[in-house]
């Protein structure tokens, strides 16, 4: 009996191809939905079938749930993957995928609700028993109650927003006298981008690694961990090189950071790959931060280094299969690091860039990969996120890998676009990064702004 007959993805670029080409090799026939502003794109050519759902803008395209439902419908798809980003982490769309009669690709619509707010989702852990870092996360969130938690708590701290990701809604507040400038707009930004304003408060542990460990679990109480991914190099909250192994996790360490995870995962009965993320400070101590409850974007290494294919592992899951492996036959070999490839300027802010992609060339060769929805001509729009491929290097070890990853950057063919693909180059060149020691903060702390302008110049040279 098949796994499904079609599955629909209700994503675009590089994790549509992505999903794509897996369901493919399990004999699926796959739906592409695309905006007018995606119209030549290459993940709608991929596909057995591909639907327009609505016109550039996201919220009546890729975020509107009835066009996607109806698109699924349409095209009798009896299963749909939600990729990431997106309505990747929407509970009413799990839901709504439930009451359509169609399968979603993904944890029950309870557990994303319960894991998509930061303050529940903390609560939750720390009766759980997971490590979590000292902070406020109660429903009181007048000024007057933050300010006093945070004389509790200590400068520096962080203000989140309970809601979403991505940095958004996130402040360092490291005196006392900005605390309230910080509530007011990283409120305003909640508001904006979640549609809820509501913050917690956590105390700051500077410099840390982020450390992220991959799960996957039955539904049933059943879960394992795929081992750690440090994604500490970052750029405004936001991952931009992520590799598997840590080279600051100790098999001691990995072995108690993945115990927690799994454990915790099976303790909510979660349905497929989700990701629980921590802050490593410099003694070993490791803390929650938030449970992702999708597929990552930097999922390649993973695959890497366990030589699975996580996608599968998502859609036999979805299908009611038992979890592929036990914890103790998931391979851990090599080494492999991600660098995501932005259509923007990092000289200039990080500011995106969009533009025709007049001559695209992915890298080939061993101990290489790239992950992308590119073709010669497209149009890098405004309407959606920046990133536009993830060039992957792998070897035997971390050396080997990284070298590898800066001969495919080197290789990269973008044309027509201003990327960071040179800045990747001179992060991943960098000593601190060479020698495995990066934290959270190695960009700002080495790539100032004036730095960065320097580059610049040089380059424009």
């Amino acid at each position: 009996m098949p796994l499904f007959s079609k599955i629909l993805i209700a994503n675009r670029g590089e994790i549509a191809c992505r999903v794509i080409k897996t369901a493919k090799r399990l004999s699926i026939k796959t739906v592409a939905v695309y905006s007018e502003a995606d119209a030549a794109a290459r993940h709608a050519t991929m596909a057995d079938e591909a639907v327009l759902i609505g016109p550039p803008s996201a919220l009546e395209s890729y975020l509107s749930i009835p066009n996607i439902i109806a698109a699924a419908k349409k095209t009798d798809a009896d299963a749909i993957h939600p990729g990431y980003g997106f309505l990747s982490e929407n509970a009413d769309f799990a839901r709504a995928c439930e009451e359509a009669g169609i399968t979603f690709i993904g944890p029950a619509a309870d557990v994303i609700h319960l894991m998509g707010n930061k303050a529940a989702a903390k609560r939750y852990m720390t009766a759980a028993g997971v490590p979590c870092i000292p902070g406020y996360e109660g429903a009181d969130q007048s000024d007057e109650t933050l300010a006093g938690e945070a004389q509790k708590i200590g400068f520096p701290l962080m203000v989140k927003a309970a809601a979403g990701g991505g940095g958004r809604g996130m402040r360092l507040v490291e005196q006392e006298k900005k605390l309230l400038k910080s509530l007011a707009t990283a409120r305003s930004e909640a508001e904006r981008s979640f549609g809820s304003g509501e913050l917690i408060l956590e105390k700051a542990i500077l410099n840390p690694r982020h450390i992220e460990i991959q799960v996957f679990g039955d539904g049933r109480g059943r879960a394992v961990h795929l081992y750690e991914r440090d994604c500490s190099i970052q750029r405004r909250h936001q991952k931009v090189i992520e590799e598997a192994p840590s080279p600051a996790v100790s098999p001691d360490l990995r072995e108690r950071m993945g115990r927690v995870a799994a454990e915790a995962t099976a303790a909510i009965n979660y349905a497929g790959a989700g990701t629980f993320e921590f802050l490593l400070d410099d003694a070993g101590n490791f803390y929650f931060l938030e449970m992702n409850t999708r597929l990552q974007v930097e999922h390649p290494v993973t695959e890497i280094i366990t030589d699975l294919d996580l996608v599968e592992w998502q859609i036999r899951i979805a299908a009611g299969e038992d979890l592929p492996l036990k914890q103790a036959d998931i391979p851990l070999n090599n080494h492999a690091i991600e660098a995501r490839l932005y259509a923007e300027d990092p000289y200039k802010g990080f500011l995106p860039k969009p533009g025709i992609l007049t001559r695209w060339q992915a890298p080939e060769g061993p101990g290489m990969r790239t992950d992308h929805g590119l073709l010669d001509g497209v149009e890098v729009t405004p309407w959606y996120d920046a990133m536009i491929a993830k060039v992957i290097g792998h070897g035997k070890n971390r050396e080997e890998a990284r070298q590898n990853l800066i001969k495919a950057l080197e290789q990269t063919v973008d044309e027509g676009l201003v990327t960071n693909r040179r800045f990747l180059i001179h992060c991943l060149e960098h000593p601190e990064f060479e020698k495995g020691a990066a934290t959270t903060g190695f960009i700002e702390a080495h790539f100032p702004k004036d730095k960065l302008k320097e580059l610049g110049a040089g380059l424009a040279q």
